[in-house]
């Protein structure tokens, strides 16, 4: 079970993909709840206590701990939704993350992250703390583990 790392020929973005045998919806539910986003973290830096909305939508705002370096909260707003195919948030410093979800059959979905610093205040600032090179490490162990828990409840 392994996680694919998809060039995107975009300076400022990272993305990798994997396909989980589940229907979009199930894993939308995942993605649309800010409360399971510390479930399937691949990065290690979200810790949970979500302020917000159980269920995600457009515009909806959440606060979540987080940890690097330092302890610290932070406040997303989802930026981009569409019901069972895509979702993106942004904190302050408006760099996106973002999860499209393409159905293959009615049992199996590719799910495509993305860290898209391109949407920053100022894209070349991540370089310098080494955010593309992490988020692109932390994609590919966060869509195993999505697809870990989402595969594990369709069988319970």
């Amino acid at each position: 079970m392994r996680a694919t790392h998809i060039n995107t020929g975009e300076k400022y973005v990272r993305a990798g993909k994997i396909t989980i045998d589940a229907p979009a919806n199930s894993i939308f539910a995942y993605l649309s709840d800010p409360r399971k986003h510390v479930d399937f973290d691949g990065s290690g830096t979200v810790k949970g206590n979500v302020r917000g909305p159980d269920v995600l939508e457009l515009d909806s705002k959440f606060g979540i701990d987080m940890h690097w370096v330092v302890n610290y909260r932070i406040k997303n707003t989802v930026k981009e939704f569409e019901q069972d195919r895509q979702i993106a948030w942004c904190h302050p410093g408006h760099h996106r993350w973002r999860y499209q979800l393409i159905a293959i059959n009615d049992h199996q979905t590719e799910v495509v992250e993305t860290f898209d610093g391109s949407t920053s205040r100022f894209p070349p600032a991540l370089k310098l703390i080494n955010a593309y090179d992490n988020n692109e490490k932390a994609i590919l162990k966060t869509l195993v583990r999505l697809k870990a828990l989402v595969e594990s409840e369709q069988l319970g």
